[in-house]
């Protein structure tokens, strides 16, 4: 079963939740049970060969929205 984040749309907060792929945009109960609402946020992962001879990322990084860090204001 994947594992899906979630972003409160009133303070921000992101929760992971391991649902199944039907169950990926169905309701968010509010763990802390404060009637907050949450939506499904794009994620993103790395992964690691282990070996030494992969390059390097480039500097910046990106986002949490996707965005590359030096064009998005949230970043900055």
């Amino acid at each position: 079963m994947p594992i899906y984040e979630y972003e409160s749309e009133s303070d921000g907060e992101v929760i992971s939740l391991l649902r199944p792929m039907a169950e990926a945009d169905a309701p968010v109960e509010d763990p802390q049970g404060r009637g907050r609402t949450f939506r499904r946020r794009h994620s993103v992962f790395g992964v690691s060969t282990g070996g030494s001879s992969a390059p390097e990322a480039p500097m910046g990084g990106c986002c949490p929205c996707g965005v590359d860090a030096d064009r998005c204001g949230r970043m900055n």
